[in-house]
């Protein structure tokens, strides 16, 4: 038996679409406070951070034997009195993981779950076409230049790892324009914009924007720009595989990119074909780098 931990965005909806195509049977899981959109009339297990341990025993309980994350979720708080007796015994682990990072958060949270028999699948695993083939997306290429930029990008988010930063950066002729951190990366596209996006860092669909149309940029950041999106060196995929979709396509639009770089075989790209869609009427393009 599989349990689906579904999070925000559509990814969530595309993992239960192919297991429902194979016959596979599951159960639907949420983190209390990020409900995903396409669960449905779904039973679900609702936990919180503070509860993992029962919610880990419920799922064993269940004869679950994998766990697949999809979907964004962020860092909730913690609250010490909503901490159960199950979790208590977990609570170190997960504080001391907390003071290193998001990717040493996930691994604890991993080894929580096999340590209890439960094998973490990641998403790629379930819907393979979720990784499109290298080479370019559209029928836009990235010029010499683009290339140069998105070795730079790439190097850039290899520094980034080592202090467990961010999966993502714009680059501009060699140098770089924005870098992700905890807010995510429509809020750092956003960053270039003359109007300065809100602090939450979580964007609906709903409240994206009311039309693709590129906006004035803040005076002191350059025009054009690559979005290169990779996996830091060492991070735990199973659980935390960068994700792009229409939504990043269409904001790259707005903030007046270039272009879109991926890391082949590292991050997922959802619903590619309106991805390539809003790419090619706009100009931009889409390339999955080796």
């Amino acid at each position: 038996m599989l349990a689906l931990v579904a999070g925000e965005g559509d990814l969530p909806g595309l993992i239960m679409d192919q297991l429902d195509g194979s016959g596979t049977a599951f159960r639907l899981c949420e983190l209390e406070g990020y409900p995903s959109e396409h669960r449905g009339d779904r039973p679900i297990i609702r936990f919180r951070i503070e509860t993992l341990g029962s919610f880990i025993a419920e799922l064993v309980r269940l004869g679950v034997t994998q766990v697949c994350f999809a979907g964004a979720i962020g860092r909730p708080p913690l609250d010490p009195s909503k901490i159960d007796p199950a979790t208590m015994p977990l609570v170190p682990r997960m504080m001391a993981a907390l003071q290193q990072g998001d990717d040493a958060a996930l691994r604890t949270v991993l080894q929580f779950f096999d340590e209890a028999g439960i094998e973490t699948v990641g998403a790629n695993e379930l819907g393979p076409e979720i990784l499109p083939a290298p080479g370019v997306l559209g029928k836009v290429a990235p010029s010499d230049q683009h290339k140069k930029d998105a070795e730079r990008g790439i190097e850039i988010i290899g520094a980034m790892a080592a202090v467990d930063v961010g999966q993502a950066c714009i680059v501009a002729g060699g140098q770089a324009l924005a870098i992700e951190a905890q807010p995510g990366t429509d809020w750092m596209m956003r960053s270039l914009l003359q109007t300065a996006p809100e602090m939450d860092g979580r964007t609906t669909r709903s409240t994206l924007f009311s039309g693709v149309a590129s906006e004035p940029r803040a005076k002191h950041i350059p025009k054009g720009g690559v979005l290169v999106k990779a996996a830091k060196p060492g991070q735990e995929l199973r659980i935390d595989m960068p994700t792009i979709g229409p939504d990043t396509v269409m904001r790259a639009v707005q903030v007046g990119l270039e272009g879109i770089v991926i890391e082949a075989g590292r991050v997922i790209v959802v619903h590619k074909e309106s991805c390539v869609e809003i790419a090619d009427s706009h100009g931009l393009f889409l390339w999955v780098k080796e």
